[in-house]
């Protein structure tokens, strides 16, 4: 949602010379790059446990975050306060941090964003504000939710339903007098059943989460939702942990691709790779996977949790292609990594809050659909194993090594689908498992789960994959 201008000054109390002399009081030590990041976010919460209302409320977070650049130092400085002795002490803060007498760098800025915000291209429109309405009003959905997936399985004894949003003000300013403000809404909705079956329990979730606003809030959602978090539950029970070793593994589409985010979207990051800590730091322009296969980072998919209209040192949210046909041919850039290789930033600086600098970050990442029919690539494994649900796992951004806990998969056996799975790793190395993947379906799915990174902060982000087979990897069983 893209306000006026006057919206976000009278919010924050400042106006165009306010930001000017602040910028100049960031810069008064030496630095070469000053900019400024107001916040002004809502929370709001609702949670029902079994019938009964045990948590909810919302709260308000506000202030600015100022950073101040000189060369490879970075201050950063906060304050929750928006008056002028108070964000002027923090500029002197960060100005101190940074002080250094250094060339001047353009820090992304050699073609500079100045145009303002334009309403008609906003990715996150809002029909149902969440902000000035009573949570008791979210109650009903949530309670209909719950009756929704009761009624479907009797071996069901525990429901605990969750609603989440935020409504964000954001701000920028920098002294390059590029000017960028933006409302980003958020709203997620998440699920967690506890199935039980004589003495055996099972336990299976699913969340949605989206950039709009509370419309979100539909009958079609309680279908979506209530059928997926009861779908396979019958497998769940019948599932066994196979035996392990080295075998082909097909990942289904959609979440599976947890494991191009973490395992490559990481590594793909341009302060990992400007520090030499990546894998991947040496690899730009060189083949890292089979021809045909295209790998994106991508901020403009409208009302997708990870898009973004501007990141968050205002460089306007973009599609970034990593990988061109098996060729690596950008990192995810923020002002510093870019002005560090000589390109323009990417759109991926991005922080928690106004309490923390940018960092290169992810937002919706996938791989394009191929040209193979997932029912094909399952079919052309005589003996592997089929993944479509991960949770927790670990990855080695420098040496490219992951694991990966199954939630859900099976084997196959003789080009099909047979017993269900449980109780196992996925493990494997990241440009190995790029280099050795054989089929890409033409199903891609974006996973509307309500993901979230950590590194360092916090951020929302998505992630995608179609179907894909990868020749070998291994599989942690007895």
């Amino acid at each position: 949602m893209i306000n006026p201008k006057s919206y976000y000054f009278d919010i924050f109390q400042v106006d165009t010379p306010v930001l000017d002399r602040l910028t100049e009081e960031g810069l008064r030590s030496g630095g070469s790059y000053c900019d400024l990041f107001f916040e002004n976010t809502t929370y709001g919460s609702l949670l029902l446990r079994d019938g009964a209302v045990t948590s909810g409320g919302n709260h308000v977070d506000f202030g600015v975050g100022i950073r101040v650049l000189a060369g490879e130092k970075t201050g950063y400085a906060y304050s929750e306060s928006t008056s002028w002795a108070d964000m002027a002490a923090c500029a002197r803060a960060a100005a101190q941090i940074a002080s250094a007498p250094v060339d001047v760098s353009p820090y992304g800025t050699r073609n500079p964003s100045r145009g303002e915000p334009n309403p008609a291209a906003d990715r996150y429109p809002v029909r149902e504000p969440w902000r000035g309405v009573p949570m008791s009003t979210f109650l009903p959905f949530l309670q209909k939710l719950e009756a929704d997936i009761k009624r479907r399985d009797t071996r069901i004894v525990k429901i605990i339903v969750n609603l989440a949003f935020q409504v964000s003000d954001i701000l920028m300013y920098n002294s390059s007098k590029e000017f960028k403000w933006d409302t980003r809404p958020m709203g997620s909705v998440s699920v967690s059943v506890v199935f039980q079956q004589g003495t055996q329990t099972e336990n299976k979730s699913t969340s949605r989460s989206f950039r709009c606003g509370a419309e979100m809030l539909s009958d079609a959602l309680i279908e979506e939702m209530a059928s997926e978090v009861v779908k396979g539950i019958d497998d769940r029970f019948a599932a066994r942990r196979p035996k392990g070793g080295q075998m082909p593994v097909v990942m289904g589409a959609g979440a599976s691709g947890i494991l191009l985010h973490e395992a490559m979207g990481h590594a793909f990051e341009a302060d990992f790779n400007r520090k030499g800590t990546s894998i991947f730091a040496d690899k730009m322009g060189q083949q890292i996977c089979p021809r045909g296969i295209q790998i994106i980072d991508d901020g403009t998919l409208a009302g997708n949790r990870g898009s973004l209209n501007f990141d968050d040192e205002g460089i306007p949210g973009q599609k970034t292609y990593m990988v061109e046909d098996g060729v690596l041919t950008s990192y995810l850039h923020d002002r510093i990594s870019a002005a560090h290789y000589g390109v323009r930033p990417t759109g991926n600086g991005r922080r928690e809050s106004f309490r923390y600098a940018p960092l290169p970050r992810m937002r919706a990442t996938y791989m394009e659909s191929g040209n193979a029919k997932a029912d094909d690539l399952i079919a052309s494994v005589s003996k592997g194993i089929y993944v479509d649900e991960f949770s927790n796992g670990q990855v080695q951004i420098g040496e490219g090594d992951f694991t990966f806990y199954v939630k859900s998969g099976y084997l196959i056996e003789n080009g099909r689908l047979t017993q269900p799975v449980k109780d196992i790793n996925i493990i494997g190395n990241g440009p190995e498992a790029l280099a050795a993947m054989e089929g890409v379906a033409d199903d891609l799915a974006v996973d509307p789960g309500a993901w979230t990174c950590g590194k360092e902060q916090s951020v929302p982000v998505s992630c995608g994959i179609p179907t894909v087979l990868i020749r070998s990897l291994t599989v942690g069983g007895e």
